[in-house]
């Protein structure tokens, strides 16, 4: 009897050190039997945690992509912080340059968030470790109210996920990238959809490219509201208007929720709409590629 209950302990114990992996291999579509071995280890090694079969705990670390349409952002991150950070443009993104950077960092699995996905596949001939892209399907630590999840951009997800855990709920993200995106999170956790409106930079590059005299502009704190120049009165127009777009929707959204919400800018424009902008609480940089981190250490091997 106790030979019986001894087996099975053991039983149980030999399943829970190998769930991780076979919830990984799972998501990666990859057989079980070759991930630890590319991974760099098997579950054998005599030098392993405690004998356990799982890896060192501080071995694993998580190459982080966040592959968005007008840049690139890469880190290097354990479970618990970024490391090394770096960006290219996405027009500018080759094997060749992906390789050149990471030739210089070590990691054991990679994780993607990818809106361009014909670019994606630069990442997957780039690098030899397990690759796993963000979509709704995997354990985000939150919920998912939206009628066809699959279309929500893998970005949108890290910041939801992100700013969940880093700043609580209900919250509202708002992303200055390409686009400016809005994405709301209720009370008790639920992704439960957002707002997308033209970027700041694509407003003003539209008037550069279909005008006749309206000049390419670097974007900044105008002087004035009233422009004494060219230049100064779209700068107004840009800073002071999207304020305006800005302020506008986040009025709207926060009325519908629940709760105090908090409201975290992110994004490349964040910091400038930011400053004379108190509806924006928060600005963290770092907000999508910590919600990448998040993903990481919820959905592969520690």
């Amino acid at each position: 009897m106790d030979k019986r209950n001894d087996g099975r302990a053991e039983s149980r114990r030999r399943y829970a050190l190998a769930r991780p992996w076979y919830m990984f291999c799972r998501a990666t579509k990859i057989g079980p039997r070759r991930r630890p071995c590319e991974a760099g280890f098997r579950p054998t090694d005599p030098g392993l945690r405690g004998g356990s079969g799982l890896p060192p705990i501080n071995m694993n670390k998580f190459l982080l992509i966040n592959l968005n349409n007008t840049s690139t952002k890469l880190a290097l991150s354990d479970e618990e912080r970024l490391l090394k950070k770096a960006v290219i443009p996405t027009k500018k993104l080759t094997a060749a340059g992906v390789r050149r950077i990471l030739d210089r960092w070590s990691f054991d699995f990679v994780l993607v968030g990818s809106v361009v996905p014909q670019k994606t596949a630069i990442f997957r001939r780039s690098v030899k470790a397990p690759l796993l892209e963000v979509t709704p399907k995997l354990d985000l630590g939150i919920g998912i109210d939206f009628p066809r999840p699959e279309t929500i951009g893998a970005d949108r997800i890290a910041n939801a996920v992100s700013v969940a855990r880093r700043h609580g709920t209900p919250a509202v993200v708002v992303d200055f990238g390409t686009a400016v995106t809005f994405d709301i999170i209720s009370r008790n956790g639920h992704y439960i959809g957002g707002v997308i409106a033209p970027g700041l930079g694509v407003m003003t590059e539209y008037l550069y490219q279909k005008t006749a005299l309206l000049p390419k502009i670097d974007l900044e704190e105008p002087t004035d509201v009233i422009g004494k120049s060219t230049r100064g009165a779209m700068l107004a127009g840009a800073i002071y208007g999207y304020r305006g777009l800005v302020r506008q929707i986040v009025t709207e959204i926060v009325a519908k929720l629940e709760g105090k919400a908090h409201i975290v800018a992110t994004g490349s424009y964040a910091s400038l709409i930011a400053a004379k902008l108190p509806e924006l609480q928060i600005v963290d940089p770092d907000l999508t590629l910590e919600g990448l981190r998040i993903i990481a250490t919820r959905n592969l091997p520690s």
